[in-house]
């Protein structure tokens, strides 16, 4: 039986529940030489240490809580959640784990193990962006529907996508936990890639905090003497603050550049086709 859709946002212990009462399905024994990981899942970074004592604890007391399966075929199955409960297991030297199995589709379980990390926080900032973005590119979900799905508000949503705007460097500074991902949103008020890195290192190395590292991003005047050195003319400084207000009110980056102070371009980033029409939608109702 399908999953239910209402079931997506009520999180694991609702959907173990459903399995026993609705389908009348118990908890199963699995060969775990018979399970395989989702390679669309979410979480890609598994700390080996945690693992390791991960694995020890399974050693000594099992596995407290099944995995959730779901067939793939006649005696193959797919991890939905618990993907850490298996690879102990594993590493553990069991050939055996208790599991849950339940028919859903793909797009329901990239859905549920989205859910499943996000409640327990399992994500890097990056990984978290990742997950948003196949289920707007695959699933065709608008923001509003990744939002709702996952229980997160539109603009968190929106500024985690963002990240994936990062340069490669720095991206995986904010992956491994050394750069926070509100330092690197920080970072994003620039398109200078190697001053990104270069601040985003100062950041790790340092501990600058997000407000200076956002000093150290803005755009700086053409000196007109000592006195006037660090400060910015009427023009730029009301640009700047447009493009704050702007950014702000549609949760992305925003650029505006000015040709002789009274045309110039307006940038307004989005993330994908479907994004860009919705924000289309939006500006036309504006």
């Amino acid at each position: 039986m399908a999953m239910k859709k209402s079931g997506l946002g009520r999180g694991l212990d609702s959907l173990f529940a459903d399995n026993s009462s609705e389908d009348g399905k118990e908890v199963s024994s699995l060969r775990i030489s018979d399970i395989e990981p989702n390679k669309d899942q979410p979480r890609k970074d598994f700390d080996a240490e945690a693992l390791a004592a991960l694995a020890d604890s399974v050693r000594e007391h099992g596995v407290l809580q099944p995995i959730l399966v779901r067939p793939i075929s006649e005696s193959r199955y797919q991890i939905v959640a618990g993907e850490r409960r298996w690879r102990a297991s594993k590493m553990a030297g069991l050939t055996e784990i208790p599991a849950v199995i339940r028919e859903m589709t793909e797009e329901e379980t990239m859905q549920l193990a989205m859910i499943e990390n996000l409640q327990r926080e399992d994500l890097n900032a990056i990984e978290e962006a990742l997950g948003y973005e196949l289920l707007m590119t695959r699933y065709h979900m608008t923001q509003d529907e990744v939002s709702k799905r996952v229980g997160k508000s539109r603009s968190a949503v929106a500024n985690a996508l963002r990240l994936l705007k990062l340069p490669k460097k720095t991206s995986e500074l904010v992956r491994s936990g050394a750069l926070s991902a509100g330092h690197a949103r920080a970072l994003l008020q620039s398109d200078d890639e190697a001053l990104i890195d270069e601040v985003a290192e100062k950041i790790v190395r340092t501990g600058m905090s997000v407000r200076d590292a956002e000093r150290a991003m803005k755009p700086r005047s053409p000196k007109r003497g000592e006195e006037q050195e660090l400060s910015m003319d009427a023009e730029v400084r009301f640009c700047r603050e447009m493009e704050a207000a702007l950014g702000e009110e549609l949760a992305r980056r925003v650029k505006i550049d000015t040709k002789n102070g009274n045309n110039g371009t307006l940038q307004i980033e989005f993330f994908s086709q479907q994004d860009l029409s919705d924000l289309a939608q939006k500006l036309a109702k504006d």
